[in-house]
């Protein structure tokens, strides 16, 4: 089976997900730092930045190809955008200084829409609703 909607999303979130990884890569090797952040904060900061995004986006990608290959269709679309959308604003607005910026606020939105629509599509789809 081919996940073409599941494929249309996978590729811009690793892209995303490339970029947060060369930053911290880059930020450990610039301080010579192998693991942890030994008290930087912006080296924490992406090290965040980065896990967030690797704890949200394996599991939606496993969810969004449960949905699509179970016949939810164009409603993939919807937690792909929201995903994507959601991925790419958390880094943003994740601040150490500031819980409650407004990109942070969207990133977490965005990813919960993505969550929950493809967790009912997977309901409906399974129970042939």
């Amino acid at each position: 089976m081919v996940f073409q909607i599941t494929a249309f999303y996978a590729l811009p979130l690793a892209l995303i997900g490339l970029v947060l990884w060369f930053r911290v890569t880059i930020m450990r090797s610039n301080l010579n730092v192998s693991i942890g952040e030994r008290g930087d904060q912006n080296l924490l900061l992406s090290i965040r930045q980065h896990g967030n995004f690797i704890e949200w986006v394996p599991l939606m990608l496993v969810l969004m190809m449960i949905a699509e290959g179970n016949g939810a269709g164009a409603w993939v679309h919807i937690s792909g955008a929201f995903i994507v959308i959601g991925r790419l604003a958390h880094p943003f607005g994740l601040k150490i200084d500031n819980a409650s910026h407004p990109l942070r606020y969207v990133g977490n939105i965005s990813s919960l829409i993505a969550l929950l629509n493809v967790m009912i599509c997977i309901v409906i789809t399974s129970a042939k609703l």
